[in-house]
């Protein structure tokens, strides 16, 4: 966790109350997690610590752009990005973190590393389907777009039901009706 040294927040000095830490997050800090689905990214998120006598609030707030490729054409887009998370650390006697949004920290602990969190919270806000814009609106030329319209099913003629019935179910049919 050394390279995430500069996400470390001692809570120990801090008064009680509210507290705001501000992290700008680039493609780095996602190379260092070894996560490459990011062409680039430019988040910048917001960390209102709430210091209470027995715990602590944790709110972040991510706003920003990712760079990523469309998942239709493999073009790449900036995707708008924002994600929420609240989390409360509180104390006990040793470190539990299976509750997603309570963490407990052992007595003697000064400060919390929050990169993990913030990780977290990026990945899961991006949307499962990455769509260009351009796709949307109609603006994207892309030799894959044409290509997916070409290769689309055409619409058949749909025959009337009952000219294509078979004949065996028909009996079958009259007891749904026959009551």
């Amino acid at each position: 966790m050394k390279k995430f040294k500069e996400f470390n927040i001692p809570f120990v000095g801090l008064k009680q109350g509210k507290h705001e830490f501000d992290f700008t997050i680039d493609n780095a800090f996602f190379e260092d997690f070894d996560y490459t689905e990011f062409n680039s990214a430019n988040i910048a998120i917001t960390l209102v610590l709430n210091k209470k006598s027995s715990m602590l609030e944790l709110d972040f707030k991510a706003k920003g752009t990712i760079n990523v490729n469309c998942d239709l054409t493999n073009e790449p887009f900036d995707q708008p990005l924002k994600g929420k998370l609240y989390l409360i650390v509180k104390f006990g006697e040793e470190y539990n973190d299976e509750n997603e949004e309570i963490l407990i920290l052992p007595h003697g602990e000064y400060e919390i590393n929050v990169a993990q969190y913030i990780y977290e919270m990026l990945v899961l806000a991006v949307p499962a389907k990455k769509i260009h814009p351009g796709i949307k609106d109609g603006t994207l030329n892309s030799d894959i777009l044409d290509k997916l319209e070409e290769l689309q099913p055409k619409e058949k003629n749909i025959k009337n039901n009952d000219e294509d019935t078979d004949p065996r179910w028909d009996n079958l049919k009259k007891l749904l009706t026959d009551k």
